[in-house]
């Protein structure tokens, strides 16, 4: 296996403020190695400091939607989501009222092989859609989780518009986000 000098190559998307985050993978007849996190590298591209305090992890089956979530303030959470195995639909959803991209979305397919990673900042709704069966998703938050500030908006919400491109009737949804409001129904957007 050859190593060169770890070269994290990080883009801004459609909404700048979500980055998408590519490592560099090291493969060989054993199997691969990579760095899924440097503090160093995220903080040093976003220019100011961020430090993940709670590290999440999921297993879905295919069509499994969840989300949209996020939590309210003093709770808010920037989320650094990856997949382990399997793929999705990554969806975020900017809601801070003062942003000129307030209510638009960006959607982004990550999976477990190219290892891709999106980092979200505090102020958006997000959700995924799996795409194939047993698929693994790990995410870093910088705030704890709150039962009491836990909260989301509909996926289907008409204002945001979101096309999931397939057959919403295969959708797999849990009864919480089956009765998500809407994004003109949060009592207060985020004022960031």
């Amino acid at each position: 296996m050859k190593f060169l000098k770890n070269k994290m190559k990080f883009t801004r998307l459609s909404i700048p403020d979500i980055v998408l985050i590519e490592p560099n993978i090291y493969q060989d007849d054993r199997g691969y190695f990579l760095e899924s996190f440097r503090l160093d590298k995220i903080r040093e591209f976003l220019g100011y400091n961020i430090d993940f305090v709670q590290d999440n992890e999921s297993k879905s089956n295919l069509w499994v939607f969840r989300g949209l979530h996020y939590q309210k303030p003093p709770f808010t959470q920037a989320k650094l989501v990856r997949v382990i195995s399997g793929s999705i639909c990554d969806i975020v959803v900017d809601i801070r009222k003062n942003s000129p991209n307030f209510g638009q979305y960006l959607k982004i397919n990550l999976d477990g092989i190219s290892k891709k990673m999106l980092f979200i900042p505090k102020g958006f709704a997000h959700g995924f859609l799996t795409l194939e069966n047993n698929t693994i998703i790990s995410y870093k938050t910088d705030n704890y989780y709150s039962f009491e500030h836990d909260s989301g908006i509909a996926y289907n919400d008409p204002q945001i518009g979101i096309d999931l491109e397939f057959d919403e009737n295969k959708l797999i949804l849990s009864d919480k986000d089956k009765t998500q409001p809407m994004l003109s129904d949060i009592i207060s957007p985020f004022d960031f």
